[in-house]
């Protein structure tokens, strides 16, 4: 585990900041190192609660290990599914399967949300700075979104910009937006944890992003000091680990995901889908190669497809336009 020095941590952040050295180092861990972590990081997020957590259990891959992980250890403890309607059919067949767990469903559904903030594009930080942008009065907000940012040391920070590449959605015939998650997940775990005095342990990874690994640097997998307190135990995993954990216990998962079989370089992956999460959301399938995840759902999910691409004003989400204009195969 190189040089990282445990005992110096109190769940999983250091009393002092985590480089991005740090991450690289537990990444590098082997798989029942990294069990074994977050076993202790689990368990000493239960005994600073006196018991009062719950495990975040979106029925996916990532939160079914840490299910797992977490029932190995305390089988009571109970875990919620927030039901945003987005999820894959086979995904709520999952969760279903599960004793202890509690369905919560949002306020607002996804296509309330479409029609009044718009679609998520691209990422939740590009999807937040071009929303702001569009809304704000503020000049000088807007110079910081085209860019940039003079720091305190007096060096352009470009950070702050919206990239380049993107810069042609702020004159989209669409609005674009990142309070979907807000609405459908953050806000619910918010009210459930107030409601039910209980600090939640969720199955996300540095891997899917890089603000999740800034929050990493900032505050650890325990991340006490955070003004969202929340227990993130499996951050130094990567996808691998998450695969060869589910083969190797033979772990059930939803069935969307097909097969976990070992590729012609030695790597884990599904012969399904890749990742579930929410259904219609268009974050990072830009990226994917084809088939990307709404070509797969053409195929595997044609009711859902055809829904979800049809107008909004003949009844569906309106996917084919936003996709389209974004010139991404679908």
């Amino acid at each position: 585990m190189g040089n990282i020095n445990f005992k110096e941590m109190r769940g999983g952040y250091a009393l002092k900041q985590f480089v991005i050295d740090d991450l690289k180092r537990m990444q590098a861990m082997s798989l029942s190192q990294k069990i074994e972590r977050t076993q202790y990081l689990i368990e000493e997020w239960y005994e600073a609660f006196n018991g009062n957590v719950a495990v975040s259990f979106s029925g996916g891959k990532d939160s079914t290990v840490l299910l797992n992980i977490a029932r190995s250890i305390y089988p009571d403890i109970p875990a919620v599914f927030f039901d945003t309607g987005l999820e894959y059919p086979e995904i709520r067949e999952h969760v279903k399967t599960f004793d202890n767990v509690e369905w919560i469903k949002p306020k607002k559904n996804f296509k309330q949300i479409i029609l009044e903030y718009g679609y998520p594009c691209v990422s939740k930080e590009v999807s937040q700075k071009i929303y702001d942008f569009k809304r704000t009065k503020s000049e000088k907000l807007k110079d910081r979104y085209l860019n940039g940012v003079i720091d305190k040391n007096g060096k352009l920070n470009l950070r702050t910009r919206i990239p380049l590449k993107w810069r042609y959605l702020i004159d989209a015939p669409f609005d674009i937006t990142h309070k979907c998650c807000y609405f459908m997940k953050k806000s619910l775990s918010h009210q459930y944890e107030k409601k039910n005095n209980v600090k939640m342990i969720v199955a996300t990874t540095t891997e899917e992003s890089a603000l999740r690994t800034t929050s990493w640097i900032l505050y650890g997998c325990n991340a006490f000091n955070s003004k969202k307190q929340q227990s993130r135990p499996m951050s130094f995993w990567t996808e691998q680990d998450i695969l060869k954990y589910i083969k190797e216990y033979n772990i059930s998962i939803a069935k969307v995901y097909g097969d976990i079989v070992i590729d012609e370089n030695g790597q884990y992956k599904t012969t399904g889908v890749d990742r579930t999460g929410c259904m219609f959301c268009m974050y990072g399938v830009q990226y994917e190669e084809s088939p990307n995840r709404f070509e797969k759902m053409k195929l595997t999910h044609p009711k859902q497809y055809e829904w979800c691409m049809r107008d909004v004003d003949k009844g569906g989400l309106g996917l084919d336009k936003v996709l389209s204009y974004m010139n991404i195969k679908h």
